[in-house]
């Protein structure tokens, strides 16, 4: 059971301030100070023990400085005073100093040892001032405002008053060391402060050029290391493919295409499962009997989900033929809406009528002009076919009594009116009549836009054209095929092993290791080749150069691709102690390269939403606590990796030795380095 060392903000006490209070195991403390004092919470307790006060979905910044707060080479820096003689008020890059100064003023507060809580106003005032996108109440990110953090305080202490021009220099097939110690120190030139000395490493950037194979290698420096979580680059997806023969069945599939691929990948896997021409494809998101949705073959498949109903319709030509329009065509049938009666007479009042959606939509290839009304029934009719009981065509199967009965029945609708007007033309009771009449309808089909002159002339249609094919109520009942766009058989590919479902869980190494990999870069992300004077998609990869006194991991939860957005919720296992990133550092310092976590910022929810929490390594008490806005808990080594798990912050050991006993590797789980070497 957990130890709980939090009090509620407003609560009173008649404890007394203490000015300066020593403590041991080498932990420090500062009085009350400034705008974070707030007397009825002044509680004696252990330093680093403090909550923050949510001010309004701040609970992204109280997790990113609880876990800064608890670096204590930064900490000592800012408790003791020493950054006073390093502010560069005069920083173009830099925030005057304030940023630096209201964040010294919260960690005295947090380290006082006289609050259980404190709210973090001024901080934030001072965060919403330099940093706009910060401001109101909105939910953040706590690895963002961590980042923005960092590089303020690097600006406010940049020691460098006057920054020199460094010329930055090709590698030129010289050794790495000189190039890279080149680029360390020309970057120190211009950069030198506490958070450079804590938090920044090397990184070597390796980009070749696919047409010449231009090499080129630069150093870069780094302040947290953003690593990907291995996740799956294909999916799957189940599609009902519509044949264009009407004898054919429809099918439905399951089709292994690229995470982040187009419709057009899609249509080459049905092309190909199917054996069918992709070209000749047009997909569907049909959704209670309407298109909710006519994909181009450019669009991304991310905009479909796996809920999504997906149907590709086989077509006669190139989906792409620029004169030919793939004319959407829906069915309704007329149904009784409502009935209204005055009086006890059963002839008064009238009969009200509407249009619904039934069925399967289909997809129409006509051309774009030189089409009349009776052809365009007969190439609909045809694409009806498949609805149809084919043994009743060609029989009598219309009932001129009936036929009258319905026209009798007819409501004042414009469309009832035509359809009236056009039986009307039909004397002869040898005449068969049309299955169906048409109307340009809306997308929804729910509502008439226009109508069709049944003229001879040429009917005028247009890409966004929508059409509906109203059935006769005898036509409805004796020749359509209740079970055929339910009749749907199963192909083979729907046995296949499902390949997205995802990891329940990973180890930290697996995703420094991804970090690591050659990558191909994006469409939107093109490298300049000086050597072929255009734009590259060109392969890039990391090594790790050198490593910092404190190492920040930023877990690559959060995903974005055009309009979809998720979040990867999988379980990354990381070790509290013995991180050892020796063999993956190519530099020449690989010695001291074993870590210690002292602190981790939780992000709990989905996407745009969710809560920040973290955990910590108090150096005073040698023990784990969980901060929760406020709230303050003792907790234990077993509580620390969860799935929540966002930006971990790790200490190397001869760096944390200075501060906590044992060098931080006091933990019963891990007494030995970690490898994180793959195999």
């Amino acid at each position: 059971m957990s130890t709980s060392v939090s009090s509620d903000f407003s609560s009173t006490s008649s404890t007394s301030t203490v000015n300066l209070r020593s403590t041991t195991g080498g932990g420090y403390s500062y009085a009350p100070y400034n705008g974070y004092d707030d007397s009825s919470s002044r509680y004696v307790t252990k330093p680093g023990l403090c909550g923050l006060t949510n001010l309004g979905n701040t609970c992204f910044m109280n997790s990113a400085i609880q876990c800064l707060s608890n670096v204590p080479a930064l900490t000592e820096y800012f408790v003791q005073d020493t950054f006073k003689g390093e502010l560069n008020l005069d920083n173009p890059l830099g925030m005057k100093g304030e940023i630096a100064k209201a964040y010294a003023d919260l960690v005295k507060q947090i380290w006082s040892g006289c609050h259980n809580s404190t709210a973090p106003r001024n901080f934030k005032l001072q965060v919403g001032r330099f940093a706009p996108q910060f401001t109101g109440y909105q939910q953040h990110d706590s690895q963002e405002l961590m980042a923005f953090l960092l590089d303020g305080l690097h600006e406010d202490l940049n020691r460098v008053k006057k920054k020199p021009y460094v010329e930055l220099k090709d590698a030129a097939n010289r050794p790495e060391e000189e190039v890279a110690k080149e680029a360390w120190d020309g970057y120190r030139l211009r950069n030198n402060s506490i958070i450079v000395d804590t938090f920044h490493g090397l990184l070597k950037s390796t980009v070749v050029c696919p047409e010449c194979t231009k090499i080129s290698v630069t150093f870069d420096p780094f302040c947290y290391l953003s690593v990907p979580l291995p996740m799956n680059k294909e999916r799957q997806m189940e599609v009902f493919l519509v044949p264009w023969q009407h004898e054919k069945k429809l099918t439905q599939y399951k089709l292994t295409v690229p995470k982040q691929g187009i419709v057009r990948d899609l249509c080459n896997a049905l092309g190909k499962e199917a054996n069918l021409d992709p070209s000749k494809l047009v997909v569907c998101d049909v959704y209670h009997h309407r298109f909710h949705q006519v994909y181009s073959y450019d669009e991304t498949l991310s905009r479909i989900l796996d809920r999504d109903e997906i149907y590709v319709y086989e077509v006669n030509v190139a989906a792409n033929d620029p004169d030919t329009i793939f004319l959407p065509v829906y069915q309704r049938e007329k149904r009784s809406r409502a009935a209204y009666t005055s009086g006890s007479s059963s002839s008064s009042g009238y009969s009200s009528y509407s249009w619904n959606l039934f069925s399967l939509p289909v997809v129409v290839p006509v051309p774009k002009r030189g089409l009349t009304y009776e052809q365009l029934y007969d190439v609909v009719l045809e694409r009806m076919r498949r609805f149809l009981i084919v043994t009743k065509l060609g029989t009598r199967w219309w009932d001129s009594k009936k036929r009258e009965d319905h026209e009798g029945s007819s409501s004042e609708g414009e469309h009832e009116r035509e359809e009236s007007d056009e039986d009307s033309s039909e004397k002869s009771d040898e005449v068969e009549p049309s299955l169906f009449r048409f109307a340009v309808v809306n997308s929804y089909g729910n509502s008439e836009v226009g109508t069709l002159q049944k003229d001879g002339s040429n009917v005028r249609l247009t890409d966004r054209t929508y059409i509906s094919g109203d059935w006769l109520k005898e036509a409805r009942n004796k020749l359509y095929d209740e079970n055929s766009a339910e009749d749907i058989q199963k192909h083979d590919s729907l046995s296949r092993t499902n390949v997205t479902k995802k990891k329940d869980s990973m180890q930290l190494s697996e995703c420094i290791e991804l970090f690591l990999t050659m990558e191909k870069l994006g469409s939107e992300d093109l490298w300049y080749c000086p050597v072929c004077k255009k734009h590259q998609q060109a392969t890039k990869k990391f090594d790790l150069w050198s490593a910092p006194q404190v190492l920040v991991i930023h877990l690559k939860r959060f995903f974005y691709q055009r309009v979809l957005r998720d979040k990867i919720d999988s379980q990354v296992i990381f070790p509290l102690t013995g991180l050892d990133l020796g063999p993956k550092i190519i530099g020449p310092d690989k010695q001291q390269a074993v870590y210690d976590l002292i602190a981790v910022s939780n992000h709990y929810g989905g996407m745009g939403g969710g809560h920040y929490t973290a955990y910590a390594k108090n150096r005073t008490t040698g023990k784990w606590y969980y901060f929760d806005d406020s709230s303050v808990s003792e907790s234990s080594e077993q509580d620390v990796c969860t799935k929540a798990a966002y930006v971990l912050i790790y200490v190397r050991r001869d760096v944390s030795k200075k501060y906590f006993e044992n060098g931080g590797a006091e933990s019963t789980n891990t007494t030995e380095p970690m490898d994180t070497t793959e195999g």
